[in-house]
């Protein structure tokens, strides 16, 4: 399906974006390597049950533009997302967030922790878990670009990596593989995906704030597939002796796309958590 509906203006670039719905604005944010059809299973459903959802793609990544001067960090799409809640008029927001996306969820609610209601952290990069050693291994090996690599070894690179992000391997195959690699089917697109991705995949960013997660007093709960093999359990369990009455909910026989192993779960985590509040 087609998730995304809109584009909008946020601070000089355009992002793709989906608002729908009435009540509690709730935002979900994506990881990498992916974009917001990583959420198609999930979102209408928080839609239906009377939530206004806010899901986009990230600045360089999906349907969003493609910058070739902006930064597109953690810490700057931590800055872009200020300034979308603030264009569509959302003072404070439930955040659903995996991968990259929780670093910056994190990273938002240490620096704006009144506009969090809460905080729900899937499979999330944090401390010096990034990148993981198949990243690394890959950044090391391709120090400049990926512009040298031909469409099929592109494709061959990205869906061996996207193989390892769900136990259920069948899954990430025929239509759904294909989504995943869309954004990336052409000379611009693999450009595009070391620049605004890759190139930002640093520790920096998590390592910075691991301080301050003390201080977050909102809600928060840690979602997590046991068999995660790029973000080990372990991060989790960290995380969840960090943040102040965070709670840790673990999904048997799921990996790190959680919402692609067992997105039945994933609504159902976040409408429990959504109820508790």
């Amino acid at each position: 399906m087609t998730l995304l509906t809109d584009h909008l203006v946020v601070d000089g670039v355009r992002l793709a974006h989906r608002d729908h719905g009435r009540g509690t604005p709730v935002v979900f944010l994506h990881g990498t390597p992916s974009h917001s059809y990583e959420w198609r299973d999930v979102v209408p459903h928080i839609e239906a049950d009377g939530f206004r959802t806010l899901t986009y793609d990230l600045l360089g990544y999906g349907l969003s533009e493609r910058p070739v001067d902006r930064d597109t960090s953690v810490a700057a799409q931590t800055d872009l997302l200020e300034h979308l809640l603030d264009a569509l008029d959302v003072d404070r927001a439930v955040i659903v967030a995996h991968d990259i996306g929780g670093a910056i969820a994190l990273r938002f609610a240490v620096a704006h922790p009144e506009r969090v209601r809460q905080l729900m952290i899937i499979d999330s990069v944090s401390y010096d878990s990034w990148p993981s050693p198949t990243w690394r291994k890959i950044i090391d090996g391709n120090p400049d670009d990926f512009t040298g690599m031909s469409q099929d070894e592109f494709d061959t690179l990205l869906t061996r990596q996207l193989g390892m992000t769900v136990t259920d391997t069948s899954l990430m195959t025929g239509r759904v593989l294909q989504a995943y690699l869309a954004p990336h089917r052409s000379a611009l697109g693999r450009v595009s995906f070391f620049e605004h991705q890759v190139r930002h995949y640093d520790s920096k960013y998590t390592e910075e704030i691991s301080d301050d997660l003390e201080r977050l007093t909102m809600p928060v709960r840690i979602l997590w597939g046991e068999e995660d093999q790029w973000q080990p359990l372990h991060y989790a369990e960290r995380l969840c002796g960090s943040i102040p009455h965070a709670d840790l909910v673990t999904v048997p026989g799921a990996g790190h796309f959680l919402m692609e192993d067992a997105p039945e779960r994933v609504v159902e985590e976040i409408r429990n958590f959504l109820a508790a509040r």
